[in-house]
């Protein structure tokens, strides 16, 4: 029964436009927890449960704050289901990001172009895959969800109804579209019917988990960091090309203005604070805008 609510919940939330493709896995994981247990209902004891499973703190909070949501949605249809209270502290604060020196980046290419090639275009796959992260500074999963008929005229990318369900145009750097129209090439000649651009060994859309497991033996082959108490990530490339395109900005304050609303744009960001995260996160980038600001007042009050 419990397993049916979920799954209702979850097909409701995707036809309002939700993608909540780790969501679903999430609660369909408690729901089956829970259904082992003979619950029928969402019970708060068997929630709090479940979600002390997990790793981290910050991850039991998220996995139990899923399981609230999903029990108000159902409590306002029977109030058998219980609402648990979140007793899991959820950190605010974002861990600062990893950011690449131009040199890291290309090791991390050569390192995905050295994988072992367990499948047709797999070294290629991942390189490509990377060089267009770092250059775009796309999402992940915007990545994996790309399509062919994405891939428009005069070097743009078509970004479909991604984390927020905003679509955007994304205009490549040339040296980005001509790899990228090197790996289409090797692609064309795979007899597959699947039309992601990056193709998993079974010609399918690559599933993320598999990135993130083929990424950690990317990072080692590359040598980086390999000491960091936190690994760096594949998603520090997007951080990678946020702060590198920050740090080209012009100093005085309408281009700066300008730039954080194009790149805030460019990046898909929900709201500009998002962007502004990036001068907190990278204390380099602070100092610099924080030298053109005072020159800026000096200068006015002059």
């Amino acid at each position: 029964m419990l397993v049916a609510d979920v799954d209702r919940y979850i097909s409701l939330r995707q036809a309002l436009g939700f993608k909540l493709r780790d969501i679903s896995r999430t609660l369909r994981a408690f729901a089956r927890f829970a259904a082992d247990r003979g619950d029928t209902h969402v019970r708060a004891s068997t929630a709090v449960d479940w979600a002390t499973q997990a790793i981290s703190p910050h991850a039991r909070h998220v996995r139990l704050q899923n399981v609230v949501h999903l029990a108000r949605f159902l409590r306002a249809e029977n109030p058998a289901h219980e609402v648990p209270h979140n007793v899991f502290h959820a950190s605010m604060r974002r861990p600062l990001p990893y950011i690449y020196a131009p040199e890291e980046v290309a090791q991390l290419i050569r390192a995905a172009n050295g994988l072992r090639e367990t499948y047709p275009l797999r070294h290629l796959v991942y390189a490509t895959m990377l060089g267009l992260i770092a250059s775009t500074g796309l999402r992940l999963s915007e990545a994996l969800d790309l399509r062919l008929h994405d891939m428009l005229p005069g070097g743009v990318l078509q970004i479909r109804r991604t984390k927020f369900g905003k679509s955007r145009l994304v205009q490549l750097h040339p040296t980005a579209v001509n790899a990228l129209a090197q790996y289409l090439e090797a692609r064309r000649g795979l007899a597959v019917a699947d039309d992601h651009v990056f193709l998993s060994a079974g010609s399918k859309r690559i599933a993320s988990s598999t990135v993130h497991y083929t990424f950690g033996r990317i990072r080692q082959l590359s040598g980086i960091a390999p000491t960091r108490r936190r690994a760096p990530r594949i998603h520090d490339l997007r951080h990678t090309f946020a702060t590198r395109a920050l740090e080209a900005c012009a100093t005085h304050h309408e281009a700066v203005g300008r730039h954080f609303v194009a790149l805030a744009t460019y990046l898909g960001h929900k709201d500009i604070t998002n962007t502004y995260w990036y001068l907190e996160a990278t204390p380099e980038l602070m100092s610099k805008i924080a030298a053109a600001a005072e020159a800026l007042i000096a200068g006015e009050a002059a």
